[in-house]
């Protein structure tokens, strides 16, 4: 009598229905949440071994950034609303929140790259001082990641335009979402301790 061999798959799986993508998101959030730590631990070092650290305000614009940190919250609202319209079959919801966040995006690197140039052209660049090597390499490291994000968005809505998503199919969007959020978070944290500390 032959027995035939068969495979045995566990019924325990440790990751749920995550699919690869979303465990892929994960891990590049996880290493870069890192990166982002070190860049802002490295950055607190200086300043409490510093005797000349800038009084928060004194040189950076804080109320403009105050208001480029309230837009990119309202861009992950946004971006919660674009899943949730899909999730429920809403491809036109999606498209439109999808172009909010996108826009949202680019206005938000649009004020960066503005205070950019008024810093710049008031002679605070990033060979000035120390903190301003920390702000430029912390922001700029970040602004990075917000024109990932925009590009990455500019994607998922140009797929979105053809269709491709429904209330059946969109993990896509929901890892759109994991990267933005976190782009989001990290600025929130940024924010706090490049301008306000």
């Amino acid at each position: 009598m032959n027995q035939q061999n068969t495979i045995s798959i566990p019924t325990n799986d440790p990751f749920g229905k995550a699919t690869n993508g979303k465990l892929g998101m994960w891990l590049l959030i996880i290493v870069d949440g890192l990166s982002f730590a070190g860049l802002l631990i490295a950055g607190a070092a200086l300043r409490a071994s510093s005797d000349s650290w800038p009084i928060a305000g004194e040189l950076l614009n804080i109320p403009l950034t105050a208001f480029n940190t309230f837009l990119l919250i309202c861009t992950s609202f946004t971006m919660v609303m674009a899943l949730s319209s899909i999730q429920r079959g809403d491809e036109k919801g999606l498209k439109t929140y999808l172009l909010y966040t996108l826009l949202g995006g680019i206005l938000f690197l649009g004020i960066q790259a503005w205070e950019y140039y008024h810093l710049i052209h008031g002679g605070f660049t990033i060979s000035s001082s120390m903190y301003a090597s920390t702000f430029y390499v912390t922001t700029c490291f970040h602004g990075l990641h917000v024109f990932s994000g925009v590009i990455y968005i500019s994607c998922i809505l140009w797929q979105a335009m053809q269709g491709k998503y429904s209330a059946d199919n969109w993990d896509h969007v929901e890892i759109l979402g994991l990267f933005w959020h976190f782009v989001d978070l990290v600025w929130i944290l940024v924010f706090t301790i490049i301008y306000l500390i």
